[in-house]
């Protein structure tokens, strides 16, 4: 009835292996659109992480802790949107940005250029957005990742 397990499991390869089964059996496609008639809604804003640098164990566990909550609801038959949110502004991205150009004050931005820094501060947001998506997936974290929010998107800046 059952096969027998590898004493050595290469857990990579393993991890590879049920990604891409759910991937193409459309696992979390089906999982977030269970409940797509339901009357009852919940609504969770997960705060945006900041794509700054790859997710470090302690957004891990902050991600685990907020996707319990949003599984517990889907089981209980709620509705949500499965919407996930990017920081793309602040001191952080500047300064690895700084740090990248081998900068050592705030004049140098000036004599580099500002919208050249504007832009190399977007590329890294971009470049790290894709990096924690791909890790969020790794974590089983199922949200509508095409439809992400990002606080340094034009039309947020030129709403508020």
């Amino acid at each position: 009835m059952f096969k027998p397990v590898d004493s050595k499991v290469n857990f990579p390869e393993l991890e590879e292996t049920i990604l891409k089964w759910w991937e193409n059996n459309e696992i979390p496609k089906k999982y977030m659109s269970r409940n797509e008639s339901s009357k009852k809604r919940y609504s969770f804003i997960d705060g945006p992480i900041t794509a700054n640098n790859p997710m470090g164990v302690h957004h891990a566990w902050g991600r685990s802790y907020k996707d319990l909550f949003a599984r517990f609801r889907t089981m209980q038959g709620y509705k949500q949107r499965y919407q996930n949110g990017f920081d793309g502004q602040g001191l952080w991205i500047e300064v690895e940005v700084e740090k990248e150009l081998g900068f050592s004050s705030k004049t140098d931005i000036e004599s580099y250029g500002v919208d050249k820094f504007v832009t190399l501060c977007k590329e890294r947001v971009q470049r790290f957005s894709d990096v924690i998506t791909k890790q969020s997936k790794q974590l089983a974290y199922w949200m509508h990742w095409d439809n992400s929010y990002h606080t340094m998107a034009d039309n947020n800046n030129y709403t508020i």
